[in-house]
């Protein structure tokens, strides 16, 4: 534990308490001005940060590092105590603990640069190390508190529920289990929605490593749950993978290369989430969740580890009209001026390249995305901010420095799965192929009218 200490002068000196509790902190700063002379009287071994009994210019003290300063670095207070203090803090190890989670809500009041309440701090004192009992569990039902060190310390937890600070501590521990009072703030976190585990809940929640955080990425951890509980959190986990077999998550280029289509992820945690209640009916929402979150993470990292599907090369050619107009040029571009030219010929198929194209350009400012056959003379358009498509034929070519005539027609379109389908058949068989993919709508009031009645729905 690295300890600030002010000279003098008003310099400061950083030092590093010798283990040695009898050993004396060196007595210069780094402005050569006298420290005050500090010699470590108690510390105990098992945590760092558990507060120091020290002797400052012939003075004991309380020495404690809590919060931090403007730097991030641990901030450290020492207030004056009496030999009685001392006396109870080294044979006591609950009364010592107890007063540090007294003392901690007042270095927080310090902030980054204020000074401690020493008068609050001192108060503390006499009620918290030489009360009977009954006296210091009263005292902890007045003041605030930092529960989070005590539990990590042993704490029992139903015990400091009925405010049985002074017998909760009877079992408390020089080590701290950091995680153990994390667990206890994700319980009370659960607590304050209504949300009571059982002990097959805890287990699925430690399984998927999201006992702590409902936002950690899931995984599975068999090691991490009572063997006694494995194989009913394996039953669950089996009931899951049987309800979502076959299905997939696919990817979707409209939000960049690695993310996934929403629509597929909340069809198969929809699913699972069925599955798993029908099963399984006592088990609380948190375990459900956790299962399907489960299925849908390990269903999106098989999609961006499998190469992207070259969707022209397996669909049925026969399956479409025109598959023989199959495309041998196209020309991919963007509404910022981005352009990218594809040959049949080349080392990857249409669709694969544009799909490419199009996680390497969208964004929020850009979700206008066009496939154009120059030769013979048509394109589709994708308004992704719309969920509309534009195929667009020309009807006659300019000649004499007269303008070409297009015939344009929208489309509504269902996410990134209908979307894959119009490009798929345009590849395969130009305009003439996305006559099934309609209704199409010249009219482009009738259109906008479509539109607006499919986002109210």
């Amino acid at each position: 534990m690295v300890v600030t200490r002010r000279c003098r002068a008003g310099g400061t000196s950083a030092v590093t308490p010798a283990v040695d509790p009898t050993a004396t902190m060196p007595d210069r700063c780094r402005c050569g001005a006298t420290l005050a002379m500090r010699d470590i009287v108690f510390t105990r071994s098992g945590s760092g940060w558990i507060p120091n009994v020290i002797r400052e210019d012939g003075e004991l003290k309380l020495m404690l590092a809590a919060g931090a300063d403007a730097n991030h670095e641990p901030r450290t207070f020492t207030l004056s105590i009496g030999e009685a203090h001392r006396a109870v803090i080294r044979e006591d190890l609950a009364r010592h603990l107890l007063l540090w989670s007294a003392l901690l809500p007042l270095c927080d009041a310090a902030g980054t640069r204020g000074r401690l309440d020493e008068d609050a701090a001192v108060a503390l004192l006499d009620p918290v190390l030489l009360s009977p009992p009954a006296d210091v569990d009263a005292l902890f039902r007045r003041i605030p508190w930092d529960r989070s060190r005590l539990v990590a310390h042993g704490a029992d937890i139903d015990l400091l529920e009925r405010g049985q600070v002074c017998e909760a501590m009877r079992a408390a521990t020089e080590e701290a289990s950091a995680k153990r009072a994390q667990e206890d703030h994700a319980d009370r976190r659960r607590a304050e929605r209504g949300v009571l585990l059982g002990p097959l809940d805890a287990a699925i929640l430690r399984y998927t490593g999201q006992y702590l955080h409902g936002a950690t990425i899931p995984r599975r951890l068999p090691d991490a749950v009572d063997p006694a509980l494995l194989p009913q959190v394996m039953r669950v986990i089996a009931t899951a993978e049987q309800a979502c077999a076959g299905m997939r998550i696919g990817l979707d280029p409209r939000r960049g290369n690695r993310a996934t289509d929403k629509r597929d992820w909340d069809r198969m945690a929809a699913t699972v989430d069925a599955a798993v209640r029908r099963a399984h009916p006592d088990l609380v929402d948190d375990a459900v969740r956790t299962v399907s979150f489960l299925m849908c993470s390990e269903a999106a990292d098989r999609a961006r580890s499998t190469p992207v599907e070259d969707d022209e090369e397996t669909a049925d050619d026969h399956a479409d009209p025109g598959a023989s107009a199959r495309k041998t040029a196209l020309t991919f571009t963007d509404d910022k001026g981005g352009e990218k030219r594809w040959l049949r010929d080349g080392p990857r198929t249409a669709s694969a390249e544009f799909w490419a194209f199009v996680a390497d350009r969208s964004a929020a400012d850009n979700e206008v995305f066009t496939i154009e056959d120059e030769e013979m003379g048509e394109g589709i358009q994708l308004h992704f901010y719309a969920d509309s498509v534009a195929r667009i034929t020309t009807v006659r070519h300019g000649e004499a420095g007269s303008d070409p005539q297009y015939q344009v027609e929208y489309s509504l379109v269902d996410g990134i799965g209908g979307y894959r389908n119009l490009v798929s058949a345009f590849v395969r068989g130009g305009c003439a192929a996305l006559e099934q993919h309609g209704p199409w709508m010249s009219d482009v009031a009738e259109f906008e009218r479509a539109r607006r009645r499919r986002d109210a729905r």
